[in-house]
Parts: C-alpha cells; structure tokens; sequence
C-alpha cells in the first residue's frame, strides 16, 4: 500500500478545502462573496441641507444602513458648507444635489477631484418661481408679468434660507434687473417660513411669488402654478431637475458595501413626496417617517439591496425582513417612549387653535406692529446719510458731553456706510429701537407693580426665567406661524427676550429705594404717585437706565435670529456668509454689529462718577 507524497497529499487537502468554501458561497448566494467593508467604514456622516426633500432622503439612507450595522450620523449645514466639508473629507455622503440649479455650487470640486458623482438618486424634479392658481388665473403666468403685479405683491418675492442657490439666482434676476424686477426685494428665511407666508396669502387670496419645486407636499396642499420664462435662469422645463448623489473622493472605491447601496438608491417623485408628507403632514421624525415608509413599500426597497450586505457580512435582504423599522433599545427606555407626554402635541394643537380662532387679533396686531416699524424706517432712510450721521454724532455729545466719542460714533457710521452696509444698519436700528420701546413701555411699569407686589413678583420670577432661557430660536416657530414672514415676527421675538431686563431692574431700583427717603416723602405728605414720581423713580433712574441699557443690547443680539423670519437688518448678511461659506462678508457684517452696539451701549448707558467718554 502506497502513501500519497507529503506534498501532493496537502495539495488534495487545500483543493478540498477551497471546494468547501465555494460550495457555501454559492449556497449563500453573491451577496456574501463581496466584500465586507473596513472599520473605518462603519461610521456614515451624511449631509443634510435642512430642505425636506434632502432631510426626507438622507432619514431614509441612513435608516437604511443602521439597519445594516453602520452607525449614520447626519449634519444640518448650508449647501456651500456641505461641498467644503466633503472635500476636507469631514463628511461622506450628500444625497441632495439639485441639478442644474447647483451646478455652480458643485463644480469647483467636481472639477479638483475632491467631490465624486455617484449618479441620480432621483429624476423628473423641478424648481422655479410659482404662484397660487388664482393669482395665475388673474395673469400672472410668466416671470415677464410679475413686475405688472408689483403693487399686488409688495414688489416682494419670497426665497427660502439665505445663500441658497435658489435665492442666489433670483438676486440676479433683481441686480441685472431683468423682467423689471429691479425694484423688487427677495425675503429669505427657512423652507417653512417660506410655506407658513404662502398659507397666509392662500388664505386671505392674496398675490404671492416664490420659490417651488416638486417633489414637495406643497404640491397637494395648495393648488399652485409654476411660472414660465424661466428657462434661461432655472432652466426648462420649469427648473427640470435631477438629484444627485455627492460623496467625498474616494469613498465608493473605499467603502464598497456602502457604495453598492449609493448606486442602487433611486426613488420616484411620488415615493420622495409621500414621505416628505409624513415628515410635515403628519408630524412624524424623519427617521420614524422613514421606518413607516420602508415598511409600507418594501417592493421599493429590495432592489436598493441587490448585492449590499450588513457590515458583518449577512445578506442584507433578510436582514432588514426581520428587523426594517426597528430600533434596539432598552426596556426601560421604551416603555418611558411608548408613554410620551405629549407635550409638543399640546402645543401645537394650541398654536393651531389660537391660530384660526384669533387671526384677526394677530392681523391687527401685525398691521400696528408693521406700520410702526414702517414709520421709523421711513423717518430713519428719508434723512439722508450725512445729516443722520451728524445728528446721531450731536446727540452722543449732548448725551455724554464727550467730543472723542461724538467723533468715534460719526466715524463708526461712516465706516458702515463705507462697507455698503447702510441701508441694512437702519433696518437693524429701527428693528432695535421699536423692540426698545416696547419693552421699555411694558417692563417698567411692571416693575414698577412687582415692586409694590411681592407676591405678584412671585408669580412673575419663573416666566421670566423660561423668557430668558429659554431658547430664542424656539419664539420663532409660534411668532412665525402666527404673524407671517417679515419684522412682525422678528420683532415680538425680540420683545418676549429683552423684556425681562427692565422688568427685573426696575423692580430691583424700586425695592432699593432707601427706607429714609420714602419716610421723608411720606412725612411732607405726598401722595403714593408723588412719592412714586420725585422720590422713588429719580431714586432709582439709574438702575432703571441700565435696564433699558440692557433691554437696548439684548434687542441688538436678537437681530441675526429675526434675519431668519425675513425681518432683514445686518443679520441677513452673516447668515448668507455663513450659508455660503463667506468670511469676508461674515466679517464685514459682524464688525458693523459690533460698532452699532457700541455706539449704542455708549450713548444709552447710566452715567458714572467722573465719566467723560
């Protein structure tokens, strides 16, 4: 009996061995023979322009792969910001590139190879300007005729957030004045403060421009009409679009599995607008709307999967038949989730309800709001810049007696207006100034009667704790919801915060009064309002101007957060600059806010011993 040679017998043994393992390959299908990504793959960043079609998609792909074993982390940044970070490799993945209206945005680094196109996760979109059916049945169905409706519309056309491309392209048609739009002014906010405008003026059937695209819900919830003669700017078609998928160079060849998934990825217009309704029609979370929608339509996911495994290497189909939806987490954490207190429920059926049982409160409001404002403005812009400046100079000197502050205040303004930044720094100043009075004309006489009260007080401390901590970004929703696009909003947002400030000083001036003088006023007989008029406020002037001083400066650091509800002012350029990624402009803005405040504090505060600047 002969032994097979040594070698020859390892030679059987490795063939058989490889035999094995291509048997279980092929039983376990193609699936399992790519191959599986790297660690450094496992963590996804995606990016998410805050549009709800891109936050719709992105919830979507990252559900997607936490399902699979990676860990998605999605970032809320501009356009301009999104293509920087994926070319300093700080992001993988950017699901919501509009084209051609991006085409600028993407090019730059498309062009250095620091930006790859994977290919279109979506095609059949649009985007140009529309106008609700009856405002295009009155005649307005071109971009040429809506300098004919200028009256109608304000000469206003409504964007979304400052720096989109969107907004950019309607900036050019007002700066070459093209179709007459020269005197027109574009209001650039958020995708929803955009919406929350357009409901207003569906409602009460007035004219309304601004920027539309499909796929939206915006579709189905109002009846509107795209405008024709855009070609030449959003392109034909009505802006026809494709979307596109964006990563960072590389990260395809270097994350196979993950790519595998990127270039299977496509929805359809009606599937994208179905989900996006389920993020603002039913007030769903996006990774919540998105667990909904794959379980609802997993015809549509299976071709997503072909050839994409979970990080470990299991088939991706069964993986996600068994667990599409769900969400490890801890018995105690989902029995507290499953008994939410609906808090933000509440809420909002409250602002809904106030909103259509008391618009006419709110309309009239914002028209004594808005002319108010309009009368400042009106008074600040009809003198003009060198005897405004002068005369704001003057009174610096009248106020603090002080030549080198009056020369640095007229400087100050003549550097501003230098800059280009005049006519933005007298909106800012009326925006402050009014937001000033109010809460001037409200929160002394309550500190007033919080100083007599105590138990009035007592009652008032915790809401003016929530008025001050709370986040400022969080008056914005119901103000918006409530009041519209515009100063409206943007200046009740500012009162709500500064107000606290002469409420708390006053009452704080008023109980400091010293024991003596009020019994010196009371022994020559003065009455409660005599003694409230030359005893206890001159007594307290000073603590009661670093009120108003302070309420003056709160107003001030609110105006970026009003640029956000269309209220205009210097916040408009620092959130385009940091849309777009602009650091002189950015810094440019800024440094006339911060010579405003300084202007300001110095002119408004209480005088000290021996201060002469």
């Amino acid at each position: 009996m002969s032994c097979a040679p040594p070698r020859r017998a390892a030679f059987i043994a490795a063939a058989r061995r490889g035999l094995v393992v291509l048997s279980i390959l092929v039983a376990l299908g193609p699936a399992s023979a790519l191959a599986v990504d790297p660690q450094s793959c496992r963590a996804v960043r995606l990016a998410d322009i805050g549009w709800t079609d891109t936050t719709a998609t992105t919830a979507l792909f990252g559900h997607l792969v936490h399902e699979l074993g990676y860990q998605p982390a999605i970032t809320v940044l501009s356009l301009p910001v999104t293509y920087a970070s994926l070319k300093n490799r700080d992001l993988d993945i950017f699901l919501g590139n509009w084209m051609p209206s991006q085409e600028a945005d993407r090019r730059p680094y498309v062009a250095d190879h620091s930006v790859d196109v994977v290919g279109a996760n979506l095609e059949g979109a649009k985007y140009t300007l529309a106008v609700p059916d009856y405002t295009f049945d009155a005649g307005l169905k071109d971009f040429a005729d809506i300098n004919r409706f200028a009256a109608p519309l304000k000469q206003t056309i409504y964007g979304i957030e400052p720096g989109n491309d969107g907004n950019r392209l309607i900036l050019k048609l007002i700066q070459e004045n093209r179709f007459g739009l020269g005197d027109f002014k574009l209001v650039e906010s958020s995708e929803q403060g955009m919406l929350a405008e357009v409901e207003r003026a569906v409602r009460f059937k007035q004219p309304i421009v601004f920027l539309a695209w499909a796929p939206h819900p915006m579709n189905m919830r109002f009846s509107l009409r795209y405008l024709t003669g855009g070609d030449d700017t959003f392109g034909p078609n009505y802006g026809g679009a494709a979307i596109y998928t964006n990563t960072r160079a590389g990260y395809v060849e270097a994350c196979p599995n993950v790519g595998r998934l990127l270039k299977n990825f496509k929805l359809t217009v009606d599937g994208l607008s179905e989900l996006e309704a389920r993020i603002l029609d039913d007030h769903e979370s996006p990774d919540d709307a998105a667990a909904g929608w794959i379980k609802k339509h997993p015809d549509w996911v299976a071709p997503w999967l072909e050839g994409v495994t979970h990080f470990d290497g299991a088939p991706a189909r069964d993986l996600l038949a068994q667990h599409a939806g769900t969400k490890p987490v801890a018995a105690f954490e989902a029995w507290v989730t499953s008994h939410k207190i609906p808090v933000g429920d509440a809420v909002t059926r409250a602002v809904d309800y106030v909103k259509h049982h008391g618009m006419g409160v709110f309309d009239g409001l914002s028209t004594v709001v808005r002319a108010s404002t309009d009368a400042v403005q009106a008074l600040l812009t009809g003198v003009p810049a060198p005897f405004l400046i002068a005369a704001i100079a003057l009174a610096a000197l009248w106020l603090r007696r002080s030549w080198p502050l009056a020369l640095f205040v007229a400087a100050a303004l003549l550097f501003i207006v230098n800059q280009g930044y005049w006519a933005a720094t007298l909106e800012t100043l009326t925006l402050v100034l009014v937001a000033a009075f109010v809460s001037t004309a409200l929160g002394v006489p309550l500190g007033i009667v919080a100083a007599r009260r105590p138990a009035f007080y007592a009652v008032m401390r915790p809401v003016l704790d929530l008025m001050q901590t709370l986040p400022t970004f969080v008056y914005l929703t119901p103000t918006l919801v409530l009041f519209g696009l515009g100063v409206v909003p943007g200046l009740i947002s500012t009162v709500i915060f500064a107000l606290p400030a002469p409420i708390r000083l006053t009452h704080l001036g008023i109980s400091s009064v010293p024991t003596a003088l009020i019994e010196a006023g009371d022994a020559f007989g003065a009455t409660r309002l005599q003694r409230l008029v030359k005893v206890e406020l001159p007594s307290a002037a000073p603590t009661i101007i670093a009120g108003i001083t302070q309420c003056i400066m709160l107003s001030l650091s609110m105006v970026v957060i009003a640029a956000l509800v269309g209220a205009g002012g210097l916040g408009v350029p620092v959130v385009r600059a940091l849309n777009t990624v602009q650091v002189g402009m950015g810094f440019e803005a800024g440094l006339a806010i911060v010579l405003l405040a300084i202007i300001l504090d110095r002119m408004t505060r209480p005088a000290e011993h021996g201060d002469n600047q």
